[in-house]
């Protein structure tokens, strides 16, 4: 199990260095080597860190002969493994390629679950076989879609939606940048944050995965792609995920590309009933401003992740995040102001720490 989350950075924990004492880091291991051991009947293969993400969770692979598990230490206090387990069995229901879960220790936080590979979706994807690779994803997101669950899962609500874009606002205006108020056009980020949030809320409800992008799909020679950290599902905007993984943080396509893969997508969930046809006038409108959405979340977040947790390899990726909104932004005249505060106040000052 790699490349999870907002993650991938392999090899290291992912974990504020001030929480490690709290969370009790050589402690925990040790307990999940003893953990093992009765779950294996045996002395415990060595650990090698499988994975980091952008969480409390680590992940550990076992060798095993020709094969090989994958054992999840998610502190309790922090994670929840009981919605990891559960929407695990629910996926692999409905076909997904999920991880097949062998053990649990829910009080404890320790999982010991499939391994689904090494390769990711990022590490493999080239012009000659994206059309293939996206096709699989799309092929996935419709059955989560069409057939995922709806019942139990947190709405994707307005608050949500708002403390989303608090994060662009706390950790990359004030936080990062520190540009001051005066300089935000806060009258202007408040109307755009009201387009944005409507636009999600007028969009059919699905199940949404909320990290469906090339970190966390797995390219394997069967049922492709592995889907992975999916636990924080929610029911929320049709456009989400697909807007997640065709506009990627990590990755990028001409837009020409892009729209071929938005437009196969829109055939197919009309055919399976995702979608009526009323609504296909207005999909595009919705996927852009989905994305728009999504992409100040996720330079927020990338700000926090540098700031709060001293991980600075996920600013690179901030001017292809904001470019998205950049673009999309000078496309509707609603949201040309934002596009103008990006190019002018935003992208330059990026660049520069980036660069630095």
């Amino acid at each position: 199990m790699v490349g999870v989350c907002l993650g991938g950075a392999r090899g290291r924990h992912p974990w504020p260095a001030v929480l490690v004492a709290e969370v009790g880091l050589a402690d925990r291991t040790e307990r999940l080597r003893a953990w093992l051991r009765e779950c294996l009947s045996g002395e415990v293969p060595e650990l090698t860190a499988a994975s980091a993400d952008a969480s409390f969770r680590r992940y550990w692979r076992l060798r095993r002969g020709t094969g090989s598990l994958i054992a999840v230490d998610a502190p309790p206090a922090h994670e929840d493994s009981a919605g990891f387990v559960r929407l695990a069995h629910r996926l692999r229901a409905i076909g997904l390629n999920v991880p097949e879960i062998y053990a649990q220790d829910l009080a404890q936080g320790f999982l010991l679950v499939a391994d689904l590979g090494e390769r990711q979706y990022l590490d493999h994807l080239h012009p000659e076989n994206a059309d293939r690779l996206y096709g699989d994803a799309i092929g996935a997101l419709i059955a989560l879609q069409s057939a995922g669950p709806k019942r139990g899962l947190p709405d994707y609500d307005e608050p949500l939606l708002r403390r989303e874009l608090g994060l662009f606002d706390e950790w990359l205006l004030d936080g990062l940048l520190g540009l001051p108020r005066a300089e935000q056009n806060r009258p202007m980020l408040e109307i755009t944050y009201d387009l944005l949030v409507a636009s999600a809320l007028a969009q059919p409800r699905v199940c949404v995965h909320r990290d469906f992008h090339s970190r966390n799909l797995m390219l394997t020679e069967q049922a492709n792609p592995g889907v992975l950290d999916f636990q924080d599902a929610v029911l929320g905007p049709v456009t989400y995920d697909l807007v997640s993984l065709l506009r990627d943080c990590y990755i990028d396509w001409p837009e020409a590309r892009v729209q071929t893969w938005v437009n196969a997508y829109l055939g197919l969930a009309l055919e399976c009933g995702i979608l009526e046809q009323a609504h296909a006038a207005a999909f595009m409108t919705w996927f852009d401003f989905m994305g728009v959405q999504r992409h100040l979340k996720a330079a927020g977040i990338f700000a926090r992740l540098a700031l709060r947790d001293g991980r600075p390899e996920y600013l690179p990726h901030l001017p292809r995040t904001l470019g998205y909104v950049h673009q999309v932004g000078e496309r509707y005249p609603a949201l040309v102001p934002l596009a103008g505060f990006v190019r002018e106040q935003l992208l330059p000052r990026v660049l520069e720490r980036t660069r630095g």
